[in-house]
């Protein structure tokens, strides 16, 4: 398998070395005013509030260590920087056992906002302060509750000027499998689908339904990005499926592209 790192004109980093690499603070960009929690909001008691705080905590210092320590390298991702280059919005998707990593494209590009539709309850929570430092702000909502709530502040965040990030298995499954939600969008807003995904070399795979995957300190990561997917906006029940379908097997074979580099070394 042949594959090949990407540089952006339109950042200021060294030759050959990608956008996202250079070295940038946690906190998020300044985001333009408006709503950006929509639906159901969960108050939670001292003491989920305290584990809330300690979890956050460690996983923004796993998350500072695995930044600092692994190598990373992207895959096919030079459509994506050209829709970028030209201020274009996309729709990012992966699956959610590939989630531990994501953030950190946005971390680092300079002036690209991105918004993603997280669940309700603790879990979610957790997920929505640390990624709050990555720059990517959260609507709240999900494929099994306050569903039209995150739609609408999806929709929201999208004419504000952000991208958006769908993960189309969560918040609990069926595991690698696309739920509709993200079709939907990208009929509405117009905006193309972007698979992406990535493989470790060294890992952890937790026994969780997701089978989340975790990269090890020093670990050679690979990023692994598909073609743009479009869904028109007349598009029939029958092309939503197809749509869907198609989207399921491009994750699925970049996946297995991505933990196939890791292994081989390529």
């Amino acid at each position: 398998m042949t594959s090949n790192s990407t540089t952006s004109p339109c950042s200021k980093s060294a030759p050959g070395q990608p956008p996202w690499e250079e070295e940038q603070p946690y906190g998020p960009p300044p985001l333009e005013a408006g709503p950006t929690q929509p639906g159901r909001q969960r108050r939670f008691s001292l003491g989920e509030e305290l584990k809330i705080c300690c979890w956050t905590v460690l996983a923004l210092g796993a998350l500072w260590l695995l930044g600092k320590t692994t190598r990373k390298r992207y895959v096919g991702a030079e459509e994506l920087l050209a829709h970028w280059r030209r201020g274009e919005q996309v729709i990012l998707t992966f699956w959610h056992g590939r989630i531990l990593l994501m953030p950190f494209p946005y971390r680092t590009y300079r002036g690209q906002k991105a918004c993603i539709m997280n669940s309700i309850h603790r879990d979610g929570e957790i997920i929505t302060r640390v990624i709050k430092r990555f720059g990517v702000r959260a609507v709240r909502g999900s494929s099994t509750r306050g569903w039209m709530g995150g739609l609408k502040g999806m929709l929201e965040a999208y004419r504000q000027g952000c991208d958006l990030i769908v993960v189309p298995d969560g918040p609990r499954g069926p595991r690698q499998r696309v739920k509709p939600g993200v079709l939907q969008l990208a009929r509405v807003t117009g905006a193309p689908i972007f698979p992406v995904t990535y493989g470790a070399a060294w890992k952890i795979t937790v026994r969780s339904w997701d089978r989340l995957l975790i990269p090890l300190p020093l670990s050679r990561v690979t990023y692994v990005l598909g073609r743009p997917l479009r869904v028109p906006a007349d598009a029939s029940p029958a092309l939503m499926e197809a749509k869907r379908q198609e989207l399921e097997d491009t994750l699925l074979m970049l996946t297995a592209q991505a933990d196939a580099a890791c292994e081989t070394g390529q």
